[in-house]
């Protein structure tokens, strides 16, 4: 998605987050949209078996992420956020992965307790 759909698409995502976290809470990767790096774990990466290239690779990502200080890192699509979670884990990076489809069940008050696994503390019990 990062490179079919455009920097249009990433604009209309970006206006979904903002409304979900608040505007003041959402820091941009630098560089973004359409020019993001890829996280590494799409192409079947997460499940061809070179763990450490996958990782590897994801340095990039991994540095990225860390350089925006954000506890929490919003996720695209599946692969992405199994990639990114795995590379919190792996670098110690203390960040948490979510799906956005979790943010916006969160804020509209829908989120189930067994959806829950990838929130931190401060989020793990908002509106239960």
């Amino acid at each position: 998605m990062r490179k079919t759909y455009g920097d249009a698409y990433a604009e209309d995502l970006r206006f979904v987050v903002k409304r979900v976290v608040g505007e003041e809470n959402f820091i941009d990767m630098t560089p973004n949209r359409s020019n993001n790096y890829c996280c590494g774990g799409g192409g079947g990466a997460l499940q061809a078996g070179y763990t450490e290239g996958r990782r590897s690779f994801g340095q990039l990502k991994t540095d990225q992420i860390l350089a925006t200080g954000a506890s929490y890192c919003i996720a695209p699509c599946h692969n992405c956020h199994s990639q990114i979670h795995d590379l919190s884990e792996h670098s110690n990076g203390g960040w948490h992965t979510v799906h956005l489809w979790t943010l916006i069940c969160l804020a509209m008050g829908c989120l189930g307790e067994n959806e829950r696994a990838y929130l931190g503390p401060d989020l793990a019990e908002v509106g239960l």
